[in-house]
């Protein structure tokens, strides 16, 4: 297989993962508000919007896609964890209560089969 066709299966795989942690997220009551948010030199895969019970708190969500959730793991660098709370926090500027607004960053790992595991919180703060 080409690098192209690579990419692309790749891409695909992990759009199919990013779809699979959202509707978990929506089945525990909260709604999309964004996919693919792009701010502040970094991307953030999901942000959801909490109607449960917390009202307006956010949930950013970063999705990890590899063959093993060990390796989706180990594929979150220290960089791309700073631009993900460098972007969280200009979204959280166009929120009414602005650094304020209840948050967090959670980490999705999904391994090649679908299965996934949530960590809420992953980055400690929020």
């Amino acid at each position: 297989m080409d690098k192209v066709a690579r990419g692309r299966m790749a891409h695909h795989a992990g759009d199919a993962a990013e779809r699979r942690i959202a509707l978990d997220y929506e089945r525990r009551g909260f709604t999309v508000a964004q996919r693919r948010w792009r701010g502040g030199g970094g991307e953030i895969d999901l942000v959801l919007r909490n109607s449960g019970r917390n009202p307006g708190g956010l949930v950013f969500v970063e999705v990890k896609h590899s063959r093993s959730i060990a390796r989706a793991a180990e594929s979150l660098r220290p960089a791309q964890m700073r631009r993900i709370r460098a972007a969280a926090e200009l979204f959280l500027a166009g929120e009414p209560a602005g650094q304020l607004t209840d948050m967090r960053i959670d980490v999705a790992l999904v391994d090649g089969t679908g299965a996934y595991e949530i960590i809420e919180n992953a980055f400690g703060q929020g």
